[in-house]
């Protein structure tokens, strides 16, 4: 299970683990990776039966066309509906409205109306995972309603009230920018005021490269990579290395005893369409929002905390396959050294993710500024709320932030 939390939410950054015989990823911030547990157990005909040609392939420089569709016809052929999850099943959301977009996207948004005199940017939240909606209810959109905003808070393509496509093909980080985009034309703005979580953070670092003239402010909290390549999984920081064991034994039992896991988790690194077939969405989403309920106090200054299920079903494929195109995106520091754009970062005591991650944001966005939030993990918002509100509120309205930015090149939770 540790890669599928190596990816990127608010998750959280999130799960990590052996299971079984197979090692196994999930990603959080852009979270769950999809490189996919190795078979093992009952699967280890498998494994040794294609083994040896992938390992040959790789030495000479990558697989051969055939040879996922060779693979994922073992796999499929060998284990059937025994990969399927049994019984479990996401839960349906409540009612939304809902964004028709002309990039074919349906999304469903609740919007926290301005009271007073509405101020012409729009806020827009951006939450994390991929795919981990309605991570906290951290009441800063009735606080900015009350200071004139109108709040827009989306679920992201594939995941909380939002459908699920039919097809994976739309879990692109650039399907992402472009939904954003037409969310901004949809609203009728010519700026928005932009505010990412974790992942969410990455997204907006991607629509500001993008479409710079189009934001007006942009808070980032606690975000992920801003150029992914840049790092592995290890130097990024994972929230698997902050949970405790008794977080990890659990974590390593979602997938039950038998093989079932980890020969869909190699399916889905080699055929992600076959493993959406075998898989679909109800039942994986069901078992994402489990393992957001495990491990996401490890997000926090307190890990092993209990946790309640996520309030939204959490979209698997859309963390998997998004994390995945992260790290095939150009770079967007060069253009983003240009922006001139207000900027905070928020950065907390216990971040998983290392201080270098969150650092690079204040030393290429020009006007950048850093605040640190001691006693706050990446979920700043779930351990110091009040101080949350306080930094995101003061920064949008002008007002003196609530401690002096930091500037300093050390980690200062190391200090």
């Amino acid at each position: 299970m540790k890669k599928l939390l190596a990816g990127g939410l608010l998750v959280v950054g999130l799960l990590g683990g052996a299971v079984g015989a197979g090692v196994g990823t999930v990603a959080a911030g852009a979270v769950w990776p999809v490189s996919g547990v190795m078979a093992g157990g009952a699967v280890c005909g498998v494994a040794v039966g294609c083994g040896l040609p992938v390992w040959g392939a790789r030495r000479l420089g990558g697989w051969p066309r055939w040879l996922p569709v060779v693979m994922s016809a073992v796999l499929v052929a060998t284990l059937g509906a025994a990969v399927l999850w049994p019984g479990e099943r996401a839960v349906p959301g409540q009612a939304a409205a809902y964004w028709e977009l002309p990039t074919g996207s349906r999304l469903a948004y609740h919007l926290t109306p301005a009271r007073g005199t509405v101020r012409p940017e729009p806020v827009v939240r951006l939450h994390g995972g991929p795919g981990t909606p309605g991570e906290a209810a951290d009441g800063l959109d009735e606080e900015l309603s009350l200071a004139g905003y109108q709040v827009y808070a989306y679920d992201q393509l594939g995941s909380g009230d939002s459908p699920r496509p039919a097809g994976l093909g739309g879990y692109t980080v650039q399907r992402q920018v472009d939904d954003l985009e037409a969310i901004r034309q949809r609203l009728g703005a010519e700026r928005m005021v932009l505010i990412g979580a974790s992942w969410g953070g990455t997204l907006a670092a991607e629509y500001l490269a993008a479409h710079p003239d189009r934001v007006a402010q942009v808070v980032f909290t606690s975000p992920g990579a801003l150029w992914t390549p840049e790092y592995t999984d290890e130097q990024a920081g994972q929230l698997w290395d902050r949970l405790t064991p008794e977080q990890r034994r659990r974590v390593d039992g979602l997938g039950g005893s038998g093989p079932r896991l980890p020969v869909w988790s190699a399916l889905l690194a080699l055929d992600p369409a076959q493993a959406h077939v075998l898989l679909p969405d109800d039942q994986v989403d069901a078992l994402f929002r489990n393992l957001l309920a495990i491990s996401g106090s490890a997000a926090t200054c307190h890990p092993g905390e209990a946790a309640e299920l996520p309030v939204k079903t959490p979209g698997f494929y859309a963390n998997q396959l998004i994390a995945a195109d992260l790290r095939h995106r150009p770079d967007p520091r060069p253009v983003l050294r240009t922006v001139h754009v207000p900027a905070l970062v928020l950065r907390g005591e216990c971040d998983y993710k290392h201080w270098e991650v969150t650092r690079e944001y204040r030393d290429t966005l020009p006007g950048a500024r850093l605040l640190y939030v001691p006693g706050a993990g990446h979920a700043i918002a779930v351990d110091r709320p009040d101080a949350y509100r306080a930094a995101v509120l003061a920064f949008l309205t002008g007002a003196p932030l609530p401690g002096a930015p930091y500037t300093g090149a050390d980690d200062p939770a190391k200090r």
